[in-house]
């Protein structure tokens, strides 16, 4: 018998099926962006994107041929769940430049760029339910991770010395008061992404004492932590405590993210589960790819490659700066980086970045909205800046492009304030700082 078609057919007949996990993932705030920003006439502060044209493209691409002519038979055929023992080895060697000199090539698992590593850390720690403590604002990558294995994220605030250490303590109080099972705490210690600051040698201590009491573990994630510019790297948290903290580690800024090659360096027990989940996610990391990075680190200068890309972000670090003090309204903040890729930018109060991005992008100048970097909505105020792609001459221009769009919003916040509109002064008055109510202003450096 047939039957009719219903006049409403569902836009997705699956939409029933799929797993309870799928109902909270959504579009990362960055990747929404790209089609707009890969317009030519769009100045671009939103993507973190390494400037690998600076690398020494010709060597490179030779090396890598030679690998495949020379070595098909091994960089073309599977490799072993835990990675190239040669590049685990070399993997090390870029660890003590941290302080890290107790770690064992057996203790590192190689993956597919840092964001593998944390995925698998989530799935061998993480039961649905159990709570992950980060850094609020913490990035964007790792919110995505955690809510796929249907971790419960609390934020922890920061200021300009990174996390706060009292706040991480009173986190802890909380959520065992509550019952909650704080599985660990995940942590960007080094020019973070996207709040661009450094935890502070004392808070360094701070964290790994408190972590110490509470038998709270630490996953230290750190792809910056090369990119100082004005000091000397600073001591991993690893190097304090080798059974409390995992480390997680990457090549993308250092040399190329395209070749997506992380790892984990974590104690041997955990080394075991860590394997056999990358067995049953990729069998076993690109062969081809470990043995292009490992033979970058045997045969390029790559430490003073390094130093070319700290002299390069450091000039476009400074760009970004300069405009800012130069052309943002007064009421504007943001946080001064070390180093790294990104600026953390606080907007006049009242002011909503979100509802500005369509303005911003008419107006030729891409950023990122802070609420992208907050599990529970926070972060209305905020953007992030990247300066690492840009050339500075942009940078300026795209600052300045920005610069007015802000200014348009403050004189149509202006307008509108003196009109009693009920509902929009509730929607944009009251959202909440990057830090609650009692610190909202933390990250200020200007009256």
């Amino acid at each position: 018998m047939h039957h009719p078609a219903p006049r409403h057919p569902r836009l997705d007949p699956l939409a029933d099926r799929y797993a309870a996990r799928t109902h909270g993932m959504k579009t990362s705030e960055i990747r929404a962006l790209f089609s707009v920003v890969s317009r030519p006439e769009v100045v671009s502060l939103a993507g973190g994107m390494p400037a690998v044209t600076a690398l020494p493209l010709d060597a490179v691409g030779s090396m890598i041929g030679e690998l495949v002519s020379g070595m098909g038979a091994q960089t073309l055929q599977y490799g072993s769940g835990q990675g190239d023992p040669r590049l685990r080895e070399r993997i090390c060697d870029v660890m003590a430049l941290e302080g890290i000199t107790d770690a064992s090539p057996s203790e590192v698992v190689v993956t597919v760029g840092s964001q593998q590593g944390l995925d698998l850390v989530t799935r061998v720690f993480c039961d649905p339910g159990d709570v992950v403590l980060a850094e609020g604002p913490s990035y964007v990558g790792a919110l995505g991770v955690f809510q796929a294995a249907e971790a419960r994220v609390e934020h922890v605030p920061m200021d300009d010395d990174g996390l706060i250490p009292e706040a991480l303590e009173q986190a802890l109080i909380e959520c065992r008061a509550a019952g909650d099972r704080v599985k660990f705490l995940y942590t960007v210690p080094n020019y973070h992404n996207p709040a661009g600051v450094t935890l502070s040698e004392p808070r360094r201590q701070a964290v790994m004492e408190i972590a110490e009491r509470y038998d709270l573990l630490v996953i230290e994630d750190n792809p910056y932590g090369l990119l100082g510019f004005d000091r000397e790297p600073m001591r991993a948290l690893r190097a304090r405590d080798d059974r409390r903290v995992i480390y997680l580690g990457s090549f993308s800024k250092t040399f190329s993210p395209g070749l997506r090659v992380g790892w984990v360096l974590a104690p041997l027990a955990v080394r075991e589960k860590l394997v056999l989940a990358t067995e049953a996610q990729v069998l076993c990391p690109p062969s081809l790819t470990q043995y292009a990075v490992a033979r970058y680190l045997d045969t390029q200068p790559w430490r003073e490659q390094i130093k070319h890309f700290v002299e390069l972000y450091r000039e476009r670090r400074d760009a970004t700066l300069e405009s800012l003090q130069a052309l943002m309204p007064a009421g504007t903040t943001w946080t001064k980086p070390d180093g790294g890729f990104y600026v953390w930018l606080k907007l006049p109060h009242g002011l909503d970045a979100k509802l500005m991005q369509p303005r911003a992008v008419n107006a030729h100048v891409a950023y990122v909205p802070g609420i992208g970097f907050y599990a529970d909505g926070s972060g209305r105020e905020h953007m992030r800046l990247s300066y690492c792609y840009p050339e500075p001459d942009q940078i300026r221009e795209g600052v300045r492009r920005l610069a007015r769009v802000v200014e348009a919003e403050l004189d149509l916040h202006s307008t509108f304030d003196g009109v009693d509109t009920g509902s929009f002064r509730a929607v944009s008055g009251s959202q909440p700082g990057i830090v609650g109510p009692a610190n909202s202003d933390r990250f200020e450096d200007r009256p």
